[in-house]
């Protein structure tokens, strides 16, 4: 049976290179990969790249309102098998995306590879993101380390150069906003102690 797979980690954390990584693999031995990515991810324009320089451009661009199941299904329909789904920033998905990714692999037989952050900036979960926590076969954390050294579990924003621990989830091309990869300790020192600030 084809599994739905989750592999996560920090930002900086290399899931974008070790996606590629899985897609050179795949194809050095003759199959066929398809790679995706949320359509609300716009930084690299219908791309995957990763921090080393490596580019991909996607198969497909998930919408809020596509389904992923039905988009793979147009692509198969040349009659050319696919091995394997690939798909890069998981936690933009929404539940039910992530819900139709465990039905190509159980259902259609081809393995999902997902990649993505687990919590936000303000250390709450994404909803694609805790969809695929509760239902992916396997988990897997891609480790990086903090500015300390240790390693780094949490994501922090920063806007010109500073910490802030409020505004939306998502801040794709808003101006000056980066993110660094922390520890708890050096997150909490940096929050003043703050964790989920967002949340209602």
């Amino acid at each position: 049976m084809a599994k739905l797979y989750f592999r996560y980690g920090a930002m900086n954390s290399g899931k974008s290179t070790a996606l590629l990584q899985a897609a050179f693999n795949y194809e050095e031995r003759g199959h066929r990969v398809v790679l995706a990515k949320p359509a609300v991810d716009t930084k690299a324009e219908g791309e995957i790249a990763s921090r080393l320089g490596m580019t991909r451009r996607v198969e497909i661009l998930v919408g809020a309102e596509d389904s992923p199941r039905e988009q793979l299904a147009a692509l198969v329909a040349d009659g050319q098998p696919i091995s394997c789904l690939l798909v890069d920033e998981a936690q933009f998905l929404t539940t039910w995306q992530v819900d139709e990714l465990l039905r190509i692999a159980v259902l259609d037989g081809i393995p999902v590879l997902a990649y993505g952050i687990r919590t936000d900036f303000q250390t709450i979960a994404f909803p694609g993101s805790q969809r695929l926590l509760e239902i992916a076969h396997s988990l897997e954390e891609l480790k990086t380390i903090c500015r300390c050294g240790r390693k780094a579990i949490f994501n922090g924003r920063r806007v010109a150069g500073e910490f802030v621990f409020d505004g939306g989830q998502v801040a794709i091309d808003q101006g000056e906003v980066s993110y660094e990869s922390m520890c708890g300790n050096c997150y909490l020192e940096a929050s003043h102690g703050r964790l989920g600030a967002g949340r209602a």
